[in-house]
């Protein structure tokens, strides 16, 4: 019987650990699971260690007064690792809890240890793939171009596929009910607002694209405007949009349906003509449903000094990394200002030209990442049970 140990300390981690724990279920029906996750992989047979919500917190500020806790679950962590010795430890990204843990059970032991989610070291960084060769046996990566930079440090990496590619999709005729639903006419040109899932980028990015809608709707007045907000931000959008000078905008927690298929944040999505977000995985989301977009993004001026200066790549959104291409405009940092943001969303919705080079980038980023393959979680467990018996 395979015993597998999983860490996720975040819901994008726990999404991830029970995809992978369904399809090691497939691949080996007497799998045993242990170890730390949330609601996603209870519903697939995980019995947490403790809550999960534990290890949710970002930042410095969080993390201090946090730290001797997070401490004592770290040592708790290994300490189970090493007393039950599975045949593999698989930590899901939070990496500054997971590699610790990590690093506790190879000092203790010889148990594998895979990681999920390679660090972003194409972008900035470089270094912590060194650190991770460190007491990481094999990484389970969510994109194509990443297995070279780990196994230029002689890391075992896998390319399993985005877990984009699987999430459900809202039909057309959802897209339309929405659409109704919410009194948008049909025929209105629809734009998603998104200026992010953390309270400082929220607050930062509502003023700046407020302002750049505007103008857009000055050009173009019978445009609609939804902003499909993260659960932990919901509220703060609703405030500080309510003081945008546009026509009122409609504010979605996707809270209210998080499940369905016909969600309305799904619905959005497929409905929406343009968006207006800043960088993140959302540009995937929006490439799936072949949504075109514009990318604005910035920072407080010394991380934006800093990072600036670590940054190894000449774009930050990740369909154009995909995609080998600079088909998505972006408007990042001393560049994301209202008029050039405004002026490209007009042309997506004034010039077919303009639009196509991002939909043949969107369709060729979905297929990179697997679209219409076989699903990333049975993929990401194929790669544990083959590394399991490659490290035998």
């Amino acid at each position: 019987m395979t015993r597998i140990f999983l860490i996720a300390g975040e819901a994008s981690g726990d999404a991830l650990g029970a995809a992978l724990m369904a399809g090691l279920r497939q691949l080996d029906p007497e799998v045993a699971f242990f170890g730390v996750g949330g609601p996603q992989m209870a519903a697939e047979g995980l019995e947490s260690l403790f809550p999960m919500d534990e290890l949710s917190v970002m930042g410095i500020a969080e993390v201090l007064p946090r730290y001797s806790a997070l401490m004592r679950r770290i040592k708790q962590c290994a300490a189970e690792v090493v007393r039950l010795s599975p045949d593999a430890l698989i930590t899901i990204d939070s990496p500054d809890f997971c590699l610790r843990v990590a690093r506790r059970v190879k000092a203790q032991s010889r148990v594998r240890t895979v990681h999920y989610v390679a660090p972003t070291v194409w972008a900035w960084r470089p270094g912590r793939a060194a650190r991770m060769a460190e007491v990481i046996d094999q990484v389970l990566a969510l994109f194509p171009f990443e297995p070279p930079y780990m196994e230029e440090v002689g890391l075992r990496c896998d390319f399993v596929g985005h877990p984009v590619v699987a999430q459900p999709r809202a039909s057309a005729e959802e897209a339309l009910a929405f659409r109704d639903r919410h009194g948008i006419a049909r025929e209105a040109p629809l734009c998603l607002a998104l200026p992010g899932s953390r309270r400082g980028e929220v607050m930062r990015m509502a003023p700046v694209f407020g302002r750049a809608l505007q103008t857009v709707l000055a050009q173009h007045p019978d445009l609609r405007i939804v902003l499909p907000a993260a659960p932990g931000v919901a509220a703060l959008v609703t405030e500080l949009t309510a003081a945008w000078p546009v026509v009122a905008p409609l504010v979605i927690d996707p809270r209210g349906d998080p499940d369905g298929a016909a969600g309305d944040k799904r619905a959005a999505f497929a409905a929406a003509d343009l968006a207006l977000a800043a960088s993140g995985t959302v540009s995937l989301e929006l490439a799936a449903t072949d949504t075109p977009m514009v990318i604005a993004h910035d920072m407080n001026w010394l991380s934006r000094q800093i990072i600036g200066r670590m940054l190894r790549l000449p774009t930050v959104t990740l369909v154009n990394i995909v995609s080998d291409t600079f088909a998505v405009p972006e408007f990042l940092g001393a560049n994301c200002q209202p008029g050039p943001i405004a002026a490209a969303l007009c042309l997506l919705l004034e010039d077919p030209t303009y639009r196509a080079p991002q939909l043949e980038a969107m369709r060729l980023t979905m297929d990179r990442l697997g679209q219409g393959g076989e699903r990333p979680g049975l993929r990401a467990a194929r790669a544990v049970m083959d590394g399991l018996g490659a490290g035998r």
